[in-house]
């Protein structure tokens, strides 16, 4: 079977983190989140090619990243280039790849930004068990945040029902972005397509694949980071670190206290501070300050400040008053 790496997009609400970097290359403890998902698919056999499917501006990006990687199986897919009132939404990229790259064989989809506790092989081995798509459910735990995802109502495993970011939601189940699919499910995707469905979200597709074939759930309950905000960032940080810090052995900690889920990264240097749940990028410099759920970009400098809830953009200087 093959897999798709969702990696197009954005990410505008992490900006000025994101504007310059994919954020599928944010770093989490000693990896990244996209590494994190190629490593899981590198070790399931089954998995014979992983296509990283990204846009025009971030392919030199993707490019030079899996040119650098120790991934046997990550192949870069660029989507074509559309004017804004022509893009295809996630969907329409997704049947394009298919078409583009030939696929034939079983298909898992997983989104690039996504942190997930289980392995895939455990989700591989639900979708071989079942023969039919399948998607991964998560229980929010709030019906307020429920409000923001697609919802399923399941009976045993099999999906009876689809709510997609429902004022009144049903349940605090949702549906997360990774999916697996069966070869021959995937010229659907035309079909869907052609019929002016919603191209936008893989939920939509899901949703009117489930009124005309068997769509399964596999449900989990650990931990799932969807990263597209600094809160959510900082909070997959944290899952990763468990507690722990992580200062990179290129990077200068001295004098300081550092609480939990700080990371700090080769070249930064951090001196006389204090620290909690805190990334400090690359080249980084904080000195005199306190810093908590705060992320400071490559090559800036801190001196003399007190931050909280903050994201300080690369090369910047902030200085305190003397």
């Amino acid at each position: 079977m093959k897999a798709v790496v969702l990696a197009g997009g954005y990410a505008t609400r992490l900006w000025p983190i994101t504007k310059h970097r994919p954020k599928m290359f944010l770093p989490v403890g000693e990896s990244t989140v996209i590494d994190t998902i190629f490593a899981d698919l590198e070790a399931d056999d089954r998995i014979s090619e992983v296509f990283v499917s990204t846009n025009e501006y971030f392919a030199d990006e993707f490019e030079a990243h899996l040119a650098e990687s120790e991934f046997e199986k990550p192949t870069l897919s660029v989507e074509e280039t559309r004017a804004e009132d022509e893009k295809f939404g996630v969907v329409g990229a997704l049947a394009e790849l298919v078409e583009r790259e030939g696929v034939e064989e079983d298909l898992v989809v997983v989104a690039g930004d996504n942190l997930i506790s289980f392995d895939a092989a455990e989700f591989v081995d639900f979708f071989e068990e079942k023969g039919s798509p399948i998607l991964a459910a998560y229980d929010v735990g709030s019906r307020e945040r429920a409000k923001s995802y697609g919802l399923v109502q399941l009976d045993g495993d099999q999906v009876v029902e689809f709510q997609e970011k429902p004022d009144d939601p049903k349940s605090t189940l949702v549906s997360i972005a990774c999916y697996a699919f069966p070869a021959e499910t995937l010229p659907k995707l035309d079909e869907y397509l052609e019929s002016d469905n919603n191209p936008d979200e893989p939920g939509w597709f899901l949703q009117w694949l489930q009124s005309r074939e068997p769509v399964y759930a596999f449900s989990f309950d650990e931990a799932w980071y969807d990263i597209g905000t600094p809160e959510s960032y900082l909070e997959a940080v944290a899952w990763k670190l468990g507690g722990d810090n992580f200062v990179h052995d290129d990077a200068t900690v001295e004098n300081s206290e550092l609480g939990e889920n700080v990371q700090v990264l080769p070249g930064a240097e951090v001196r006389d501070s204090t620290l909690e749940r805190a990334v400090v990028f690359d080249g980084a410099t904080v000195h005199d300050s306190t810093l908590r759920d705060t992320i400071t970009d490559i090559e800036t400098h801190i001196e003399g400040l007190q931050l909280t809830e903050t994201l300080v953009g690369e090369h910047s200087k902030l200085v305190g008053e003397e």
